[in-house]
């Protein structure tokens, strides 16, 4: 197959700039358009300094004048759905970075995302490999999972998909690179640096993505609750998961060998040899979700942590890795990188 044509709309944010990092190195695809309505005209290093030898300049083409195999859309939530119907009458396939079509129930989508939903009759694939792997090879629109929900659900999946819990609590800790480009006051440096600040304590947008997955794949009463912090790292989300077993037979290595067999042909998921702890530099600038720290204690309360790139396999390589299975290609395609450690 000759190379496809691949634009990015909304390349000015990180997401933006982590695809064509990414994809540059992508030996099938070319990189055909690359969009900012307030860039336009502009080199793409003037935003993203470790493209500073790439050629591609930022533009602003009408939604009918883009041409492309597949449209990675980068927009913000609320944005991205307005266009989207557009990008698949032009013939592409569309992978959607944001949160407007990752619910079933639009119903859910507009409540905890406080905005109506413009197109409810477009039915996408949520894009989570390890779990929809075949409804991806032939989607016209993949729903990418948002960064907290990917290490939450992956480190989750096997003890809920073999009904051994039915509550799970997740607190979360992610860089502040998952608050996105634009600055705020909580990113402002005095305000993250040396602290740890939870927010949406109880009401996280992810909440829900996450509950609605784990509950195709397990009991449909599973109790979900989830917690975010901020800590002041650039990239990475390490997620511990708490949960107790339903059954009293069950040790932590028998819980250790599932995970070890359930993942055991997943190119992105690391299930660490001798139960080692994730931690977030090795995950760094990778595609892998590494799961590890399994542990039980006195009270059968179960314990395992999760750690994701939340710019990769928390958003744009889980994006590529979309695409090459959408397109045929080896999955790992561009994505064989190894974490930054240290």
């Amino acid at each position: 197959m000759s190379k496809i044509d691949v634009a990015i709309i909304g390349a000015s944010g990180y997401t933006g700039g982590e695809l064509m990092r990414i994809l540059l190195r992508h030996p099938k695809v070319n990189i055909s358009t690359v969009t900012s309505r307030k860039n336009e005209g502009e080199s793409v290093s003037n935003l993203h300094p470790n493209l500073e030898d790439v050629d591609l300049e930022f533009t602003n083409p009408e939604t009918k004048d883009i041409d492309a195999d597949v449209v990675f859309s980068a927009l913000p939530h609320g944005a991205s759905m307005k266009l989207v119907p557009d990008y698949l009458d032009n013939g592409s396939k569309v992978i959607d970075l944001s949160g407007d079509f990752r619910f079933s129930d639009v119903n859910v989508y507009e409540k905890w995302y406080g905005i109506e939903h413009l197109h409810p009759e477009l039915n996408a694939v949520f894009g989570l490999p390890e779990i929809n792997r075949e409804q991806i090879k032939n989607a016209d629109l993949i729903a990418n999972p948002g960064c907290f929900p990917t290490g939450a659900i992956l480190s989750s999946l096997p003890i809920v998909e073999n009904q051994l819990v039915d509550r799970i609590i997740l607190d979360s800790k992610s860089g502040v690179s998952g608050a996105g480009v634009k600055p705020n006051a909580n990113t402002h440096y005095p305000t993250c640096s040396d602290n740890i600040k939870p927010y949406a304590i109880a009401n996280h947008r992810h909440t829900p993505e996450i509950r609605e997955q784990l509950r195709n794949f397990g009991s449909k009463d599973v109790k979900v609750s989830f917690t975010p912090h901020l800590v002041p790292v650039i990239r990475g989300i390490i997620t511990t998961n708490h949960s107790f077993l339903l059954k009293d037979d069950v040790s932590a290595e028998d819980i250790y060998k599932l995970y070890r067999e359930y993942y055991k042909d997943e190119p992105f998921v690391k299930v660490l040899k001798d139960n080692k702890i994730p931690l977030l530099a090795s995950v760094r600038g990778s595609n892998y979700c590494q799961i590890g720290g399994i542990s039980l204690d006195d009270e059968n309360q179960l314990v395992i942590i999760s750690a994701i790139d939340n710019l990769v396999k928390g958003a744009s390589g889980q994006a590529i890795q979309n695409m090459n299975i959408m397109f045929g290609f080896d999955e790992t395609e561009g994505l064989k990188e190894l974490g930054l450690y240290p």
